[in-house]
């Protein structure tokens, strides 16, 4: 069950939603520092998080899916968000540098589908940075917050899923050791229960973040995603990319499918 976007924006403009967005803008910011003149999108509810690389990427858009509903971001300046379909991205191949799941693996009806369709949109070693609810943590067992809705899921889990859809892991963090209380002390607190929850009990943050790469050269044998016409977002058209890369497209698109 996808949340509502009225939700989500409810979450994040509470005080307790400021502070888990501000914890995990910063981890998301370290893991990503250097973005000069690259495309991001971001998919699920990523509007919180894509201001991190706003002033630095060359272009930053917001995919949303239609189970959960749209809202315009920026609040400033041209639309950059969209409704889209979770296995039909309006994106052609090869058309985004990174890729951000926030708010999305843990409510796909099909997560092997969306991550099929990362790869696709993604570049020749493109990177793909996803949120998930961590099974072991607190916030995945409270539904008052976003964390709580949806699958959980394990760092294993989330491993296995993404080495079966060609992406290699280039690292994994466990982040919102913050309890999810309304309690000012708390959320003022915030960085002591991330310094204290990495160093004392590492394997219980709120949530798992991991970064992954597409992966070209092992694509032969592996899963092929199913062509198909894809309408395609201005400016968002494919770039040029290396031909092991366009090779491997043409062997995807060649190759049967399964029904």
């Amino acid at each position: 069950m996808w949340s509502d976007v009225v939700d989500l924006e409810a979450f994040y403009a509470s005080r307790l939603g400021e502070t888990a967005g501000g914890v995990l803008r910063g981890l998301l910011r370290r893991t990503w520092p250097e973005v000069e003149g690259q495309t991001i999108a971001g998919y699920g509810y990523p509007l919180p998080f894509l201001e991190a690389w706003t002033g630095q990427a060359r272009s930053l858009v917001a995919l949303m899916p239609a189970p959960q509903g749209v809202v315009g971001w920026p609040s400033e300046g041209p639309n950059r968000s969209c409704l889209v379909e979770e296995e039909h991205l309006p994106l052609a191949d090869l058309s985004l540098d990174r890729l951000l799941l926030v708010h999305a693996l843990e409510h796909a009806e099909r997560p092997a589908a969306l991550l099929r369709e990362a790869w696709r949109v993604l570049q020749a070693e493109g990177r793909l940075l996803i949120v998930v609810p961590n099974r072991r943590g607190l916030w995945a067992r409270l539904d008052r917050t976003p964390f709580g809705w949806g699958r959980p899921f394990s760092r294993v889990q989330v491993e296995r899923l993404l080495s079966d859809m060609l992406f290699e892991e280039v690292s994994a963090q466990r982040s919102l050791y913050l309890p999810p209380s309304e309690r000012a002390w708390m959320q003022r607190t915030a960085g002591a229960w991330e310094k204290v929850g990495q160093r004392c009990y590492p394997r219980f943050g709120g949530v798992i973040v991991i970064e992954a790469r597409k992966r070209v050269l092992g694509l032969i044998g592996g899963t092929p995603a199913r062509a198909r016409a894809v309408r395609v977002l201005p400016g968002l058209a494919a770039r040029p990319s290396t031909a092991a890369a366009e090779t491997a497209l043409e062997k995807r698109r060649d190759a049967p499918t399964d029904a």
